[in-house]
């Protein structure tokens, strides 16, 4: 599964898009442990100790946030568009 990352996520795994084993389940929380165990330094950045995702980090599958849908236990597919934003800050 592709998962295209933003801001300092992009930072962290070098680049735009990242490919993440879709065999590793079918959840969010699949694809996003996943990516950890690729990127590390993701975990602090994506997870609070709780393993809920942090204030203001944001989770797209295909346009539409989780936080609409099952969270981190909404089910994806191979072919789904997933997209992970950091807290965003701006003036």
């Amino acid at each position: 599964m592709k998962v295209k990352v933003f801001a300092n996520f992009r930072e962290i795994c070098q680049a735009k898009t990242v490919e993440v084993p879709a065999d590793n389940g079918s959840r969010v929380i699949d694809i996003l442990e996943t990516l950890i165990r690729m990127y590390p330094a993701l975990e602090e950045e994506v997870f609070t100790p709780e393993r809920t995702l942090k204030p203001f980090v944001h989770v797209f599958i295909n346009g539409c946030n989780i936080i609409h849908a099952d969270g981190l236990e909404t089910r994806v597919r191979e072919e789904d568009q997933f997209a992970l934003f950091p807290p965003v800050a701006g003036g």
